[in-house]
Order: C-alpha cells, then structure tokens, then sequence
C-alpha cells in the first residue's frame, strides 16, 4: 500500500501513462463547496457532476490539461447545488448534454435552467457515452433519486461512491472488482459529535441519507478492495469534522495486504491525472 508523505491534493506526480489506453481521471473538486470528476479513456471524455461554477470548472480542466470543448457528457449524481452548480452553464457554453435520471434533473431544473440537451437514464441500466459503459445504482442520500457510478473501459473500472450514508448490499456489489475509486470519507465521528454543527445537522450527516465517515469507508473498502484496485481517491472529506491525514490514516486499514495507492481529494484544487 503506498500513502504519499503529501495528502494535498494534486500534490503527487503520476507516474507516466498512455493516454489511449484504459481510463484515466481527475478529481477536480471534492467536498461541500463543489464536485466534479474528469473521466476520459482519451476518446470519451465525460464530467461526473459540475458542482463549481462554470468558469472554475474550465480553470480546473485546464489545469489537468483539457478543455471543455472536448467534454461529450455532464453526467449528475443528484441534485444538491455542490453537483450541479455549473451543468446549465458548461451546458449551453459547450453544447454539452447532461445526463441524468428523471427526478435528479426535475429537482435539479431550477439550478441547471435549460441545458442544450437533456438525456435520461435508469438507475440500475447501464448505458454507453462513446466507448465507455456506465452503470448507474442507487444510494442512500437525502436526494430525490441519487446515483453512484461505475465507468467500464478497456480493462479499467472505476467506481464513484459518495454522498451516501451508508454502504448497502447493492453498492458493495456494484463496487467489486474496481481498479480505480473515489469513495466517500466525510467525518470522523467524534470531531463531528463535538464540532460547531447544530444538532440536527449533526444528525443528518451520521444518518442513513447522510455520509459516510472515516470507519464505515474503511470497513466499505475492506470489503470491495480486490488484488487490482490501483489508486483510491477519497472524496467529500468535511473542513470542520475531519481531516486529511486521520481520514487516510483509518481508511489505510483496509489496505494492509494491497498494493494501492490511497489519497485525499479537496475542493480547492483538482488532483493529479490517475490512470487504472
């Protein structure tokens, strides 16, 4: 298992990778100000949510060396603002369409507005962006119908589970066999117990619709981990109830017989290009 010195996003050189093969990602922004994923096999080029503004979002693609020209999808997990904030605008500025299930984009309309195309899918039946299968399941979060994801190319498969408040019977079967994942890491439950956040909140991120912590992503990945998981992203990490090094201390649990690498996304900055 290899945990870098560094736990700053962005902060790890990868090691050299072709492009043509296989996928290859970026976390672009991970946490409660905004989310966005970049997955690309170089021929696809998709966007899991767009939950920072439009022109921070092409700063960040930028960044990672892409540009939004090139996006094929915006795919939205659920409504909350921090994933879609900029879908409507990316949207209509780069004739993108955006993806998502019927009740996610109904409650999400308001935000998005009039994108230049709407397409649907089913949570639970897999489609195809280009050459790349994804395969949609439901999870547990306080949204109308919110979505984790699988992306399957080449021999690559990369797993998106975040914002749930609890692993179910059907996302550990739906994350088995992964060579990539962003997993949701949210709070370490005694800094949340005793943190600034009103009681009812406090209850709504420890509960069943909320988020996952520190213990539940180890036990989540001790689980699903498989001989070739590569690189583990962790994701939605929360400023005021954790932090880097104790999330990827407990999470590296799981991982005592594995040669993954393991880091920490944030939203301030994207991560470093993974390919798996």
């Amino acid at each position: 298992m290899k945990i870098p010195q560094e736990v700053q996003a962005g902060s790890v050189t990868p090691e050299p990778f072709d492009k043509t093969k296989n996928i290859y990602f970026s976390v672009l922004a991970s946490g409660s100000t905004g989310n966005s994923i970049f997955v690309s096999n170089n021929n696809t080029k998709i966007l899991i949510d767009a939950g920072l503004s439009g022109a921070e979002i092409q700063k960040r693609l930028a960044i990672i060396g892409e540009d939004p020209e090139n996006i094929q999808a915006i795919i939205i997990t659920h409504e909350h603002t921090d994933h879609v904030k900029g879908a409507g605008v990316l949207s209509r500025r780069f004739k993108i369409p955006v993806y998502g299930n019927k009740r996610t984009l109904s409650a999400s309309a308001s935000c998005i507005k009039t994108p230049c195309e709407t397409k649907f899918f089913e949570s639970g039946t897999p489609f195809f962006i280009g050459e790349m299968r994804i395969n949609p399941f439901s999870i547990s979060h306080d949204a109308s119908d919110p979505c984790g994801f699988t992306i399957k190319s080449g021999n690559s498969k990369l797993g998106i589970a975040t914002d749930l408040g609890t692993a179910t019977a059907l996302v550990k079967t739906r994350l088995k066999n992964c060579t990539g994942l962003v997993l949701e890491a949210n709070h370490d439950p005694y800094l949340l117990a005793t943190g600034p956040y009103p009681w009812s909140l406090k209850q709504r991120v420890k509960g069943r619709t909320g988020h996952l912590s520190n213990e539940e992503a180890r036990d989540l990945l001790g689980e699903i981990a498989g001989k070739n998981l590569k690189n583990i992203i962790l994701g939605h990490l929360s400023k005021e109830n954790n932090c880097p090094a104790k999330a990827l201390s407990i999470v590296s649990q799981a991982l005592n017989n594995h040669n993954s690498r393991l880091l920490n996304a944030t939203d301030e900055k994207p991560t470093s290009i993974f390919q798996i």
